[in-house]
């Protein structure tokens, strides 16, 4: 795994939140790379070592996850908070311009960060998220969000994993799963292992009862229309639907619309067809 320093800044509300920083080139553009829902920092570790140090790498843990503080108001969990918080951190590390990767939420977060500054985000990676998300898709996580589950050894985790994620990975072996666990988990402080996430970060979910019509986020992707955008889906996306990848291709006719075949949601950034669009994004970028 490449070397890292840890990043810490504040928030607007108190919280200290924290991030890896990949040290790379100065004078090339950074890459920021954006988690999921219950994701941190370690997704990225094996694209941030193939990308370091040609270029400096930030890989963030939103609030609420990995080793950042949890919130004292979990109405805090929402992408706005989410985007600010981001905001802070790039004024603070003097980054003005960057690559996003953002996978799921954190491709909504980068859609985000275009839509309030377009001049900022010179390139991004969508990753299984789109401007229509699938209700299916937002049942299936409503329902694991937020349950607290523990393990006893890690091969438990693993095995638990790879029971409720079966039909996601398919072609994943034991070494697999128990990487994942690792990217997903830690020791508890009662020595059991643990998701590495708030478990209130569920709580905005439970508030919402559905009666709020969604907002419509294509003017969200369009911020992004004048920029080279790599857009994954995994073959069988709950999330992000083949219809929806072809309307964004439409729209973005330079999109680069790469399909994980057998994949659900969402792809790793490990899988070989991903890595090799992301370094073709990275070599046409400054």
């Amino acid at each position: 795994m490449a070397s890292f320093e840890t990043l810490s800044w504040q928030s607007g509300d108190g919280l200290t939140l924290r991030a890896r920083l990949y040290p790379g080139d100065s004078a090339r553009t950074t890459v920021l790379c954006l988690p999921g829902l219950t994701r941190n920092a370690r997704d990225f570790e094996d694209l941030a070592a193939a990308i370091a140090p040609e270029r400096q790498v930030i890989c963030l843990d939103l609030r609420g996850r990995g080793e950042s503080d949890y919130a004292r108001d979990p109405a805090t969990y929402t992408p706005a908070h989410y985007v600010e918080d981001i905001e802070r951190l790039l004024v603070e590390q003097g980054v003005e311009r960057f690559i996003a990767v953002g996978t799921s939420l954190g491709g909504l977060l980068t859609m985000m960060l275009a839509a309030r500054a377009p001049d900022r985000v010179m390139g991004a990676v969508l990753n299984d998220i789109g401007p229509v998300i699938e209700p299916s898709g937002l049942a299936r996580i409503r329902e694991y969000v937020g349950q607290g589950r523990s393990f006893e050894t890690w091969m438990h985790a693993a095995r638990a994993l790879s029971e409720a994620q079966g039909d996601i990975y398919p072609e994943f072996e034991t070494s697999d799963w128990l990487r994942l666990a690792k990217r997903l988990m830690v020791v508890g402080s009662g020595g059991r292992i643990v998701f590495d996430y708030d478990m209130k970060i569920a709580e905005p979910f439970e508030s919402d009862d559905g009666a709020t019509p969604a907002p419509d986020l294509w003017p969200l992707f369009d911020a992004l229309s004048e920029r080279p955008v790599v857009l994954f889906r995994g073959g069988v996306s709950d999330i992000l639907s083949a219809d929806t990848a072809e309307r964004m291709k439409e729209r973005h006719p330079a999109l680069d619309l790469v399909t994980v075949p057998g994949v659900g949601h969402a792809p790793t950034l490990d899988e070989a067809p991903c890595r090799a669009a992301i370094l073709r994004l990275l070599g046409r970028l400054p």
